[in-house]
């Protein structure tokens, strides 16, 4: 009797420890699948979190003039998009505070005022590209001049003084052999304006303008010819071991914007270098489209793209140009760049 018991209590106490195992699998079970879907969760949170991220708007502004015209293509794609927020300043000082306060993720800007920047904020902005190479030409209201030595004992009208249409305008004299301060006379204006008065009133008068300011007092006075391209003829003194560039614009991003966000930086670059091509190669419609964005009327703007050496520069090409720009600024005026030239983490390549 004693022996049933026994095995009795032992079948009993098996089949308790096979419950027993099969609830401490089930709880396993559950467990490992619970964590699964919490991990799954966290997955599609952590997705979500990112697309919610890229899919807020890049803001961008940019200077009236032609530093904005080649992103026109972008400003109208931007309509179905809502990949960009664009702002069109007409003057820098609307920009500097934006991009300081963050405000503004990417800007286009004179090129001296990116390294002006990067300097004064230690380092919280970058250059991505070159969008504007020179601007500046020498027109005159006769023929007189056609090439930098013709120069040499005239009068030159210009703007700009104390800033870097001058610093561009010696040294483009100075290599050639001309002394800013004695073989020319160079009339600095406030206005372009009145340099345009100047010219209109003086037979053989001659004056430093940028596009697209020339196209329009051509438009206002067909005797007004365009004599020589400064951004050419600052080409002309360039060497193998000296590859600078004369530039007007750049276009910058915040570090910490692109630190969170370089895959949607690297997209806004090839979206602007295929908005320059367009525009570049399109004349008319973007004429139209720069009108739309009230930069320029377009009837001037389509005679003046041509002349506005809008361009995308960027890498290696981009810090070769810049360093030597920089450099010819420094050498007259180191405020003009902030102080110090930049070093290489100013430069953007990817």
């Amino acid at each position: 009797m004693k022996k049933r018991i026994t095995l009795l209590c032992i079948a009993i106490l098996c089949v308790v420890t096979c419950i027993g195992c099969q609830k401490k699998n089930n709880a396993e079970q559950v467990t490992e699948e619970t964590a699964e879907v919490t991990e799954e969760t966290a997955e599609v949170t952590t997705e979500t979190a990112e697309a919610t991220t890229d899919s807020v708007p890049i803001k961008v502004a940019a200077l009236k003039g032609p530093t904005a015209m080649g992103m026109v293509k972008m400003m109208d794609d931007a309509k179905n998009t809502k990949s960009y927020e664009f702002q069109i300043a007409s003057a820098v000082d609307e920009i500097t505070p934006m991009l300081v306060k963050g405000e503004v993720d990417i800007a286009a800007v004179p090129a001296n005022l990116a390294s002006v920047l990067y300097n004064n904020t230690k380092g919280e902005v970058k250059v991505l590209a070159i969008n504007t190479l020179g601007v500046l030409y020498i027109v005159e209201n006769g023929d007189t001049v056609h090439s930098i030595a013709d120069l040499k004992g005239k009068t030159i009208y210009a703007s700009g003084k104390g800033a870097t249409p001058e610093y561009s305008l010696n040294y483009i004299l100075k290599e050639n052999g001309i002394d800013p301060q004695k073989d020319v006379t160079i009339e600095y204006k406030s206005e372009h304006s009145e340099c345009v008065a100047a010219l209109a009133s003086e037979e053989n008068a001659i004056a430093m303008l940028p596009q697209p300011f020339v196209t329009t007092a051509q438009m206002k006075n067909e005797s007004i010819r365009i004599a020589i391209d400064l951004n050419e003829a600052w080409a002309a003194l360039q060497t193998e071991d000296n590859k600078s560039a004369m530039v007007t614009g750049a276009v910058v991003v915040r570090t910490e914007y692109l630190k969170q966000h370089q895959d949607q930086v690297n997209e806004f670059l090839d979206a602007y270098k295929d908005s320059v091509d367009y525009v570049n190669t399109n004349v008319e419609e973007a004429a139209t489209m720069i009108e739309e964005q009230d930069i320029v009327p377009a009837a001037v703007a389509k005679t003046a793209l041509p002349y506005c050496n809008i361009v995308f520069i960027e890498g290696e090409e981009m810090k070769a140009k810049l360093e030597g720009y920089y450099s010819v600024l420094f050498d007259q005026n180191p405020k003009s760049v902030g102080g110090t030239l930049p070093d290489e983490s100013f430069y953007y390549k990817r």
